[in-house]
C-alpha cells in the first residue's frame, strides 16, 4: 500500500504542476474570419448560447490545427489516420459514412449485394463532377477500385492495398452507369471499404495537386506547414459547405497549438488533454465525444521479453487503467479489454474484467517467465501526440511497482511510421488505431501475414477464425466469431488495451456545426459562422 500511495502522490503532484503550466496563456483575441487569424452523444461547454440555435452565415475562412504532417496527398497512398481525417474533405468513395455510423450513397446512387455475398453491383449518380470540372465516369470508378485493390498492371508500389480488397478478383464496367465487383470469397462487409476515393483515370498529379469529388477542393500544400482547401461550388450532394476556405495548419506540438488558440490564430483544435481543455474553457467551447480508436500499449510480440505470453499478461495486471484515465483524461474515456471499441456495439465484447489491477499477480507471472527482478524496455511514442506521451509517462510510473523500468523515446511522426509501423523496429509503442465501418477492419491486422501487423502477433487459431468470420454471410455467426477473436487477443495479451479515448475539441464560440462521427474524420462541410 505504501508504494501505491507514493505513486498516487507523485502523479497528483505531476497533474497539479501540469495544470499550473497550462494556465499561463493569455486571453484569446477575437477571431478574424480570414486565414491569418460515434454513435456517441457529444456534449459542449459553451461560453454563450449554443450556436446550433443561431442562423448559419455563409462564407468565411477558418484555421484548423492538426497534430501531424500528411504522409501523402494521394488518397490511395495515405497510411496515417491523421492524413485520412483531413483528406475526407477532398475525396469520396462510392459510399461515405454519416454521423450515425451509416454508410450512405456518395458517388454511387445505390448498390446491391448478391445473396452469396460475392458480387457487389453499383449504380452511379449522374452529373457528379471532379474538382477539375470533368464528369465522373464508370471508367474512373473502375480505375479507382482496381488501383486500390492492386489489380492494375501499372499500380504504383506505394499504393496501399487494404487487405479486404485483396479479395476482389474483378472490377467490371457493366454499362455507363453501372459497375460490378466480383470477389474471390464471400464478404458481406466489403461495403465498409468502398469509401475508398474515386479519382480521375487520366489524371497523374494526385501526389502534388489532388483531385476528388468532395465538398472542398485542393488549393495548396506546404510540407510541415499547412494544407489549404476551398469550397467546391459544384458539390453534388445537397448543401454546399458554408465556409469559403479551410486551412489545416500543422502544429509542431499540442502546447504550441494551445498558445495559438489563445492568441486567436487557430479556430479549431481536436485531441486536447483534460488540462488543456480546462485552460481553454471560457475562451473556447469545448466539445466532447469519443475518438473511436483503440489506444493501447502495443507490444512487439516477436522480441524479447514480449515473445513470452506471461510477460505480456504481467504487464496487463501491472497497469491500473482507471487510475491512468483519471490522471491523463480527468476520468474520461472508455476502458477496453481487447482490440475493439464500444462504437461497434454489436461486435463489441466486454473483456475489461479479464485483467484487473493486481501487482502481486504481475510479479508472480514475471517470476514464472524468468524475470523475478523485472526488466527494462523502451516505449517509442510519436512526440506530436501529447495524449499518448502523457499516457506513457503514467505507465512508466505504474510499471515501477512491479520492478519494470520503461524508458520513453519520443520520435517524429515520420520516424514512427517508418521505424515502428513499417519496419517494426521497436519494443513497445503507444498509439491509437482507427478503423473503417467494418468489424473485420478492427481485427484483421492481427492475421499472421497481414501487411499492417506491426505487432508481429501470430496465432493459427486466430487466423482460421478470422477467415471464417469474413467468409460467412450469417450476421449472427459473424458477431459470435468476432467476439471469439477479441477473447483470443485478450487471453494472449497481444498488447495492453487501454481505452477508447474521449475526444475533446476546442471550437471558436462563433462557429457552429462541429459534428462527431463514428470514424476518425474531421468534416468541415458542416461548420459555419454564426455571426
Amino acid at each position: 500500500m505504501k508504494k501505491r500511495s507514493k505513486f498516487t502522490l507523485f502523479m497528483l503532484t505531476m497533474l497539479v504542476l501540469s495544470i499550473a503550466l497550462y494556465g499561463c496563456g493569455g486571453d484569446k483575441n477575437s477571431t478574424n474570419k480570414e486565414e491569418t487569424p460515434a454513435n456517441d452523444t457529444s456534449s459542449t461547454t459553451p461560453t454563450e448560447a449554443s450556436p446550433e440555435t443561431k442562423t448559419p452565415v455563409e462564407g468565411g475562412s477558418i484555421v484548423v490545427a492538426i497534430s501531424q504532417d500528411l504522409d501523402s496527398l494521394d488518397p490511395h497512398k495515405a497510411v496515417a489516420a491523421g492524413t485520412k481525417e483531413v483528406l475526407f474533405n477532398i475525396f469520396e468513395g462510392l459510399v461515405k459514412p454519416d454521423k450515425d455510423g451509416n454508410l450512405v450513397p456518395a458517388v454511387a446512387e445505390s448498390y446491391e449485394i448478391s445473396t452469396g455475398g460475392k458480387v457487389y453491383t453499383f449504380k452511379l449518380k449522374s452529373g457528379v463532377k471532379f474538382h477539375n470540372g470533368s464528369l465522373v465516369t464508370a471508367d474512373d470508378v473502375v480505375y479507382s477500385l482496381k488501383r486500390s485493390a492492386g489489380l492494375l498492371k501499372t499500380t504504383d508500389s506505394s499504393v496501399v492495398v487494404e487487405s479486404a480488397l485483396n479479395n476482389v478478383s474483378e472490377v467490371n464496367k457493366v454499362d455507363d452507369s453501372t459497375v460490378e465487383l466480383v470477389l474471390k470469397e464471400a464478404d458481406t462487409e466489403l461495403i465498409g471499404y468502398l469509401t475508398v476515393a474515386i479519382i480521375p483515370e487520366s489524371y497523374e498529379k494526385q501526389d502534388t495537386a489532388p483531385i476528388g469529388t468532395g465538398p472542398f477542393k485542393f488549393v495548396s500544400y506546404s510540407p510541415m506547414e499547412k494544407l489549404v482547401v476551398e469550397k467546391n461550388e459544384e458539390y453534388y450532394i445537397a448543401g454546399k459547405p458554408y465556409l469559403d476556405k479551410v486551412t489545416f495548419k500543422i502544429a509542431p506540438n499540442a502546447d504550441s497549438a494551445v498558445v495559438e488558440l489563445l492568441g486567436g490564430s487557430i479556430d479549431i483544435f481536436a485531441y486536447l488533454t483534460e488540462a488543456q481543455a480546462e485552460q481553454l474553457k471560457g475562451s473556447f467551447r469545448i466539445e466532447e465525444g469519443n475518438m473511436n480508436l483503440v489506444q493501447a500499449l502495443f507490444l512487439n510480440n516477436a522480441v524479447e521479453p514480449f515473445n513470452n505470453i506471461k510477460v505480456r499478461q504481467a504487464l496487463n495486471y501491472a497497469i491500473d487503467k482507471q487510475s491512468l484515465l483519471d490522471f491523463v483524461a480527468g476520468g474520461k474515456g472508455r476502458i477496453i479489454g481487447s482490440n475493439m471499441f464500444t462504437g461497434f456495439a454489436k461486435y463489441y465484447e466486454d473483456l475489461t474484467g479479464m485483467y484487473t489491477y493486481d501487482v502481486a499477480k504481475a510479479k508472480e507471472l514475471l517470476a514464472e517467465a524468468g524475470y523475478p527482478s523485472g526488466f527494462s524496455f523502451t516505449i517509442t511514442v510519436p512526440s506530436n501526440y501529447k495524449f499518448h506521451v502523457d499516457t506513457a509517462q503514467v505507465i512508466t510510473e505504474q510499471l515501477k511497482q512491479v520492478g519494470i523500468t520503461a524508458d520513453i523515446k519520443q520520435v517524429e511522426w515520420a520516424s514512427w511510421l517508418s521505424d515502428v509501423y513499417t519496419e517494426r523496429k521497436y519494443e513497445a509503442t503507444i498509439i491509437g488505431l482507427d478503423a473503417k465501418l467494418a468489424g473485420r477492419d478492427v481485427l484483421d491486422r492481427y492475421k499472421t501475414t497481414a501487411r499492417n501487423n506491426f505487432l508481429n502477433y501470430s496465432n493459427t487459431e486466430f487466423d482460421k477464425l478470422l477467415e471464417k468470420a469474413i467468409e460467412t454471410v450469417s450476421d449472427e455467426e459473424k458477431i459470435t466469431t468476432y467476439k471469439q477473436l477479441q477473447t483470443i487477443l485478450a487471453h494472449d495479451a497481444a498488447s495492453v488495451y487501454i481505452q477508447d479515448p474521449a475526444l475533446l475539441v476546442a471550437v471558436n464560440p462563433k462557429l457552429g456545426g462541429y459534428t462527431f462521427y463514428p470514424v476518425y474524420i474531421q468534416d468541415m462541410s458542416s461548420i459555419y459562422f454564426t455571426e
